[in-house]
């Protein structure tokens, strides 16, 4: 274990001890508002009930996520309505997948899609993933052999995308993936999967593996405090630079009006 002290210390604040975790798909679950202050942040409603699982809804009302500590295994559950010619999809993540592995997907929803087609397998192809087909299926594995992406195909058709993560004693979680997940939602998923940057986690938070590699840090609270806003910030930014542009777009159809000296229909 190396130890590093952060530097820019200011007065009275006093430095907590917290650790660099790698590989980050067995960093555990981490801090939940990871991902829910950036989708509230982002304009996505908060439908929880006091006491109960997490459960928030994008402005559309078209996805759903919710997050449910309480059943055991727990799991986060992300859900997608059908709409034209998308079909219905859903995602079901192990209560222990990293938050910011989940917020490689989740912040997605909150950006238009790209105009390139999607990829799944570059992301680990950058990372020198060992990527194999067995049959129907589609396997990648970490260099490491730590962690994993599938796309699997029964013979009946049914097809799901399962990704996980697992070390020597078994401690670990699994994704999986309905086929019809937009494809641009899975390959964010598996970038932040791949992705060889450490997380954070705070002292007593950090997995018991000897798979991992920790680095030790020393970290003032503003300094955790300015990281957080500063997310939270940008997901706002960005909200409000795409609600702006669909405000001032011209309008295709005219407006409905009515006729002069009419009385005007109330809406």
């Amino acid at each position: 274990m190396t130890k590093k002290q952060w530097q820019g210390w200011g007065p009275g604040e006093q430095a907590e001890q917290h650790y660099l975790v790698q590989p980050r798909a067995l960093a555990g679950g981490g801090d939940i508002r990871h991902v829910s202050e950036f989708l509230r942040a982002s304009g996505w409603r908060d439908k929880s009930k006091t006491g109960g699982p997490l459960l928030i809804e994008s402005p559309d009302r078209s996805v759903r996520l919710s997050y449910d500590p309480y059943t055991q295994p727990g799991r986060w559950t992300i859900r997608g309505a059908a709409r034209g010619p998308h079909a219905e999809w859903e995602a079901v993540l192990g209560r222990y997948t990293p938050v910011e592995i989940i917020a490689g997907l989740t912040d997605q929803l909150t950006r238009p899609r790209s105009a390139h087609a999607p990829n799944v397998w570059a992301p680990l192809a950058e990372q020198n993933w060992h990527a194999r087909r067995e049959g129907r299926h589609h396997i990648a594995t970490s260099p490491d052999g730590l962690a994993w992406m599938h796309f699997r195909q029964n013979a009946d058709g049914r097809a799901l995308w399962w990704a996980g993560a697992r070390d020597g004693q078994g401690i670990g979680w699994t994704a999986q993936f309905t086929s019809t997940t937009p494809m641009h939602l899975v390959q964010a998923f598996s970038a932040a999967l791949a992705s060889p940057e450490p997380v954070m986690r705070p002292r007593g938070r950090v997995p018991h593996s000897a798979q991992i590699t920790v680095t030790s840090v020393s970290v003032l609270p503003s300094q955790l405090s300015a990281w957080q806003q500063a997310r939270i910030t940008a997901a706002r930014a960005a909200t409000w630079a795409h609600n702006s542009v669909r405000s001032t777009r011209p309008r295709t159809t005219a407006r409905p009006h009515s006729a002069a000296g009419g009385a005007r229909t109330r809406r």
